[in-house]
């Protein structure tokens, strides 16, 4: 007999685990504490084998039913659900391992072990704290040039351009680190070198007569400085 939600409901802990059947494969294992958990029965390559669904009612009578017909369909396509599943579950953690935020701290600690100075690691941390709250948390594979470009347009935005540059340029470092350690294949920051806009440069005033700069060379080398006058109210 099939199951439904009102006699799932119903179901009451007994002293032993027991289960109740839908149909396909899909039961019910009711646990002496009162937990209600999912669970799917198959054969595969003549082996009898097992798969969780997760917990009554977090995981409802319709959303099981669906997640066994998909498992029966991976079977009839030859594909074990659990060793799949399995197989997914590994690469999330690979993923989680090798996010844009955990590559980019791996970065940081390769040119603090090479004696960068600690104003260049600050620069550093806060460049990359701008991209890390933009996509810290995706898997570095799936960092694109679009994704890059998004979070540099941000602060170019702002019209901070000096600091857009070097923030795909620092985001760029982290790359090249990703791709000597196969963590990634491909630089995204690099089709975007002439997609931001280039910060004027503001020229100075500069003496060109030789003379004149070595007057001025001679003035640095004889001045000898002053006494300061002391504070007002050490006069007094």
């Amino acid at each position: 007999m099939p199951l439904s939600d009102l006699r799932i409901r119903n179901l009451k802990p007994k002293d032993k685990p027991y289960k109740r059947s839908d149909f396909h494969g899909l039961f019910i294992l009711v646990n002496p504490r009162g937990s209600k958990l999912w669970r799917f029965k198959y054969r595969f390559r003549d082996k009898e084998k097992l798969i969780s669904f997760g917990a009554y009612p977090s995981v409802s009578l319709l959303q099981a039913r669906k997640m066994r017909d998909q498992a029966r369909e991976k079977l009839a396509a030859g594909i074990d659900p659990s060793e799949q599943r399995q197989e997914e579950k590994a690469v999330e953690r690979l993923n989680a391992e090798n996010s844009f935020e955990n590559v980019a701290k791996g970065y940081v600690n390769k040119i603090k072990r090479e004696g960068r100075a600690e104003v260049t690691l600050t620069k550093v941390n806060w460049y990359l704290s701008m991209a890390i709250a933009d996509f810290g948390q995706k898997p570095i594979s799936e960092v694109t040039s679009p994704v890059v470009l998004k979070s540099l347009k941000k602060v170019e935005k702002k019209g901070h351009y000096e600091t857009a540059r070097r923030l795909r340029s620092t985001v760029g470092a982290v790359f090249r680190f990703a791709i000597a350690n196969g963590l990634a294949e491909v630089d995204p920051t690099f089709p975007l070198r002439d997609a931001l806009i280039r910060p004027t440069v503001k020229s100075r005033a500069a003496i060109t007569d030789t003379a004149a700069l070595g007057g001025l060379l001679r003035a640095i080398g004889n001045y000898q400085g002053h006494r300061a006058s002391p504070p007002q109210e050490a006069q007094r």
